[in-house]
């Protein structure tokens, strides 16, 4: 049986918790951009209780370095760089969607990604837009939680409807990003 996809209410101590797992990763990788990314790094947002972090690399040849150090922390890393999705209607260069991947089960996410690259800012981009707009939030964690429910059992089904949701947000935070002159951030820690 698979795994079951569960939305949970928003938790207070998600952001807590991205530090304690990012003080090992800002210990031993200092140079690198890290950052809170995903649903958990949105107060107020509804989300799989899974924390993500995303490390920013100048290079993405250095991802099996960083592999090889998240598998020492407890990390199982992915044996292979993919490519994240491709919203429709875009076409890049597959050098901007390329990422490295490792994860702890069921608890967190660690995204590796080339700093400047279509797919380091996008999730950056996505997060500080809904932590600005709290009705785009709100609106999220809605279809989240209801395409959780509808499609507990079936990840397929839920990232089918849900990616394209992300790729709707991003075109408005786009328009916010020019309106406000947001920019990537430093790192969160």
């Amino acid at each position: 049986m698979s795994k079951v996809i569960t939305v949970v209410p928003p938790d207070t101590s998600w952001a807590a918790r991205f530090h304690v797992l990012a003080a090992p990763l800002r210990a031993a990788l200092p140079d690198v951009a890290l950052h809170h990314i995903g649903s958990t790094a949105v107060p107020g947002l509804s989300a799989k209780d899974i924390t993500d972090l995303q490390i920013g690399l100048n290079d993405l040849s250095d991802a099996p370095r960083v592999l090889d150090l998240l598998a020492s922390l407890g990390y199982e890393p992915r044996p292979a760089v993919t490519q994240d999705h491709l919203p429709p209607g875009l076409s890049l260069d597959p050098a901007e969607l390329r990422k490295a991947y490792a994860s702890r089960a069921g608890q967190v996410h660690v995204h590796v990604r080339e700093v400047g690259r279509f797919n380091h800012r996008y999730p950056l981009l996505m997060r500080d837009f809904l932590r600005a707009t709290p009705a785009a939030a709100a609106a999220y964690g809605e279809v989240k939680t209801q395409l959780a429910r509808l499609h507990p059992h079936d990840p397929d089904a839920y990232y089918a409807v849900k990616d394209p949701v992300m790729d709707l947000i991003i075109a408005g935070a786009q328009a916010w990003a020019a309106r406000s002159g947001w920019t990537v951030p430093p790192s969160d820690a």
